[in-house]
């Protein structure tokens, strides 16, 4: 079925451009674009062709946040509908935060609410400073519970009581001092910004790239002492990738993986 709310292509490097489309609504967050962003990331967690994702809006917007159609069909349903809807979006935080490629955000204009929230589960994230960001559900009488999760992983603590308690807008080089970008940089610069992490990476292997997320996440939930470690790293020199990349460092050749070499 043909895309409504996304738009998705892949270059000859394997690198997925990943936009949300809804530039007339600011990219907001429908429920069909929660599925189909969701879709898109399991599906492209899956092609081995794929080496990265980079996330984009169209239009003037990054992401507005959740749809106000969606907020106010949202008043009206029961409980236990809420709960299936606000599950629906933290699906697509898992499915994003899960994806075995490096994903990148690519922030070129506002990011409030939830589309701070799809920031926060990006592996790197690029801004412009010109940028704008805001956690602004308490000024809707809400609480940024879907996205408290990761913001609070991103930032910390202390940093998500500056930002979720008074809405508190703030540009890409605060947002950047915060912590919820890695880098801010002036409009001009932001695709090229955005291709130097790009770059960097396809000189990567993509299974050891698969791997290094899978045990930062393990350690960072104390689920991977060093034992652990030592036991998954006499495993990884077993794998064809790291003789691979062994023998092309003392062969002074590209690995098979490296592009722009």
């Amino acid at each position: 079925m043909p895309h409504q709310t996304i738009d998705l292509k892949i270059d000859e490097r394997g690198v997925a451009y990943l936009h949300m489309a809804r530039a007339e609504k600011h990219n907001a967050l429908s429920a069909r674009m929660l599925d189909e962003l969701t879709d898109a990331a399991c599906d492209l967690d899956g092609r081995a062709e794929v080496r990265a994702v980079v996330l984009g809006g169209r239009g003037a917007s990054f992401c507005a946040g959740a749809d106000l159609g969606w907020m106010r069909d949202n008043l009206a349903r029961g409980r236990e509908e809420r709960i299936a809807e606000s599950r629906r979006f933290s699906k697509l935080l898992r499915a994003f935060d899960g994806i075995s490629k490096l994903l990148v955000a690519r922030v070129h204009g506002p990011a409030y609410a939830g589309g701070a929230g799809l920031v926060a589960v990006c592996d790197i994230a690029i801004g412009a400073r010109e940028a704008r960001f805001s956690l602004t559900e308490t000024r809707l009488g809400l609480a940024p519970a879907n996205i408290a999760p990761a913001i609070i992983a991103r930032i910390g603590a202390h940093n998500a009581r500056r930002c979720m308690l008074n809405a508190h807008f703030f540009n890409g080089d605060e947002a950047a001092a915060l912590g919820l970008l890695d880098k801010s940089v002036p409009a001009n610069e932001l695709d090229a910004a955005v291709e130097s992490e790009i770059a960097e990476l396809l000189q990567c292997a993509p299974g050891a790239v698969a791997t290094s997320k899978q045990l930062i996440k393990r350690v960072a939930a104390n689920q991977a002492d060093e034992d652990a470690c030592a036991e998954l790293l006499a495993e990884i020199w077993e794998r064809e990738e790291a003789k691979e990349g062994i023998a092309a460092f003392f062969e002074k050749r590209p690995a098979k993986w490296m592009q722009g070499k």
